[in-house]
C-alpha cells in the first residue's frame, strides 16, 4: 500500500477503504506517511468530499490513533458538547456546570481560540491558577469529585488529529465538512462520553456562514456519531452577532459568572439554557425538555451551578473567588476606549465577524497559533441588534493594554463597520434556528 496511490484515487474521485484510512492515519502519526502527503491527501478530499462509509472509517481510524477512555465507574450519564466556535460564545462555561447541578456528569475537552473566533480554555486561562493540563488520572479525578471537568487535549487523547488539524489549518484545509467531522468526533468519542450535544454556529462570524452548510455539517456529525454508536444531538444556532454581551477571555468569564448567578444578557442565556436542557435530555435525567428547562432555571435559581463552578475552578488549581468577586480576581485591562453612537435610531447589524476580528486586534485572539494572548482585553457591548440608541450613547468599551494600543484605531475602524444604525425598529435576532 502506497500513500500516493491512495491520493491520487482520492484525487480523481475514488474512495478510500477502512483498511487504506488507516494505514494513512496511523502512518501520520508514527511519521510513515509524511505531512506533505497528507497535505495532499486533505486537499483532495476538500475538492472531491468523502462519502458517509469513508468519514466514520477516518473517525474511527483517528479516534484509536490514542487511549479512549471508560468513564463506566463514574456515576451519571456522561454528557459532553461541542461548538463549532463563534464570537462572544462562552456557553461552555455556563451550561457544563449547570448540567453537572443537574446530574449529568461533563467531561469537557476544549480547544482554543484562533482567528475571530474564541477558544474556551483561553477563557478558562484568564482566571488565575486555572490549569486546563490535567494528566489523565487527575482528569477523572476531577470528574468524579465535580461532575464535570475542563480541559485541553492531551498527547493520549486523538494524536492524529492534533497534527491534522495544525496541517490544516497551515494549508487552508479547515473547511471540508469530513475533516471538520473526524476532528471533533475523534476527540469527543475518545473522552468517555455516552452522548454529545453539538452547537453548529451559522453566520456571519461562523465557519458555516450559509444554513444549508452549517446544516450539512450538523447531519455529517450526527449521521457519523449515531452510527458509532453515540446518541447525537445537533442544534443550528445563530452566530450574525456576538452571544451575550462581552468578546475577550477575562470579560466572557465574568459574563459566565453573572450567567450563573442569574444575571446573564437574556441571548446568551437562551442559548445556554437549551444546549444545557439538550443534555439533560441525552443523559436521560428529563423525560421533556419543558421539564428538563425547568430543571436547568432551578440549577441557577438554587446557587447549585455556581457552586459546581466554583468547585471545578479550585480542583483546577483556580482563584475559587472568580465566583464572588470576579472583577478583584480576573486580569482587567490598563485603558478602555469608549465607541459611541455617531446617530441615533435602531442598531440593525453587528456584524460577529468584524467585532471578533477587533478584538483579536487589541489582543483578545490569534493570528496564528502561536500568538500569545492578552486574558484582559476585548470588547464590551453596551447595546445590541434591535437596542434604540441616541447620538453619544456608548455602544461598546474597547479593553487593551499598552503593547496593543497601535491597533485600536485599526479596532475602532472595524467595530464602526460592524455597526448599523437605522431609525426603523428591527426584531431581536432568533437564536436557535433549527434541531437535527
Amino acid at each position: 500500500m502506497r500513500a500516493v496511490d491512495l491520493i491520487r484515487r482520492k484525487r480523481d474521485g475514488g474512495e478510500l477503504s477502512r483498511d487504506e484510512l488507516t494505514f494513512l492515519v496511523e502512518g501520520l502519526t508514527d511519521g510513515v506517511v509524511p505531512t506533505y502527503q497528507w497535505a495532499a491527501l486533505a486537499m483532495a478530499i476538500v475538492w472531491r468530499g468523502m462519502t458517509p462509509t469513508e468519514t466514520a472509517a477516518l473517525v474511527e481510524a483517528m479516534l484509536h490513533t490514542g487511549t479512549v477512555l471508560d468513564l463506566s465507574d463514574i456515576p451519571g450519564p456522561k454528557v459532553d458538547k461541542h461548538s463549532t466556535g463563534g464570537v462572544g460564545d462562552k456557553t461552555s462555561l455556563i451550561l457544563a456546570p449547570i448540567a453537572a447541578a443537574c446530574g449529568v456528569t461533563v467531561p469537557m475537552v476544549s480547544g482554543r481560540g484562533l482567528g475571530h473566533t474564541g477558544g474556551t480554555l483561553d477563557k478558562l486561562e484568564s482566571i488565575p491558577g486555572f490549569r486546563i493540563d490535567l494528566d489523565l488520572a487527575a482528569y477523572r479525578r476531577v470528574a468524579r469529585e465535580c461532575g464535570l471537568v475542563l480541559i485541553g487535549q492531551t498527547a493520549e487523547i486523538a494524536p492524529a488529529d492534533r497534527v491534522l488539524y495544525a496541517l490544516r489549518d497551515a494549508t487552508a484545509t479547515v473547511e471540508s465538512i469530513p475533516l471538520i467531522t473526524a476532528s471533533i468526533l475523534s476527540k469527543k468519542l475518545a473522552e468517555g462520553i455516552d452522548a454529545l450535544v453539538l452547537d453548529v454556529k451559522c453566520g456571519d462570524g461562523a465557519f458555516m456562514s450559509r444554513i444549508e452548510d452549517a446544516r450539512a455539517l450538523a447531519a455529517s456529525m450526527t449521521r457519523i456519531g449515531r452510527a458509532l454508536g453515540k446518541p447525537v444531538q445537533a442544534i443550528l444556532t445563530n452566530m450574525d452577532a456576538p452571544l451575550g454581551r462581552t468578546v475577550g477571555n477575562a470579560l466572557e468569564v465574568r459574563e459566565s459568572v453573572e450567567c450563573l448567578k442569574g444575571d446573564g444578557p437574556a441571548d446568551l442565556m437562551e442559548v445556554s439554557l437549551e444546549l444545557a436542557a439538550e443534555m439533560l435530555l441525552l443523559g436521560g435525567v428529563a423525560t421533556g425538555r419543558a421539564e428538563a428547562l425547568d430543571r436547568c432555571r432551578r440549577a441557577i435559581a438554587d446557587g447549585s451551578a455556581l457552586e459546581r463552578f466554583r468547585r471545578v475552578v479550585i480542583a483546577q488549581g483556580g482563584d475559587g473567588r472568580v465566583c464572588d468577586e470576579p472583577e478583584q480576581v480576573l486580569p482587567r485591562a490598563e485603558r478602555v476606549e469608549l465607541l459611541r453612537a455617531e446617530q441615533s435610531g435602531h442598531v440593525q447589524t453587528l456584524k460577529a465577524f468584524a467585532v471578533g476580528q477587533a478584538s483579536m486586534l487589541l489582543g483578545a485572539g490569534r493570528r496564528t497559533a502561536e500568538d500569545a494572548v492578552d486574558p484582559a482585553a476585548g470588547i464590551t457591548l453596551q447595546h445590541g441588534v434591535g437596542d434604540r440608541v441616541a447620538v453619544g450613547d456608548v455602544l461598546a468599551e474597547l479593553h487593551f493594554n499598552p503593547p496593543h494600543a497601535a491597533a485600536v484605531p485599526e479596532a475602532v475602524a472595524m467595530f464602526k463597520a460592524a455597526v448599523t444604525i437605522d431609525a426603523e425598529p428591527v426584531s431581536r435576532p432568533t437564536l436557535i434556528l433549527e434541531r437535527l
